[in-house]
């Protein structure tokens, strides 16, 4: 009962990759989508952190460019 081993240079059906790829594009979507919520959610949090001080220029300056 001896199994005949695949050959290793056969290369593997594109239909077999593509479950792989779809699942590689949903956690890139995930990320992203953590990423800006991250950002977003600090950014309030530190606006809410100056306000509740009492201060009232609690806007963002940003430089000239």
């Amino acid at each position: 009962m001896s199994r005949k081993p695949k050959p290793a240079g056969k290369p593997q059906p594109a239909g077999d990759r593509r479950g792989a790829v779809a699942g590689l594009i949903i956690a890139v979507v995930i990320l992203a989508v953590g990423w800006w919520l991250a950002r977003d959610l600090t950014s309030a949090s530190k606006m809410q952190d100056c306000l509740m001080s009492g201060r009232t220029n609690c806007n963002v300056i940003e430089p000239a460019r």
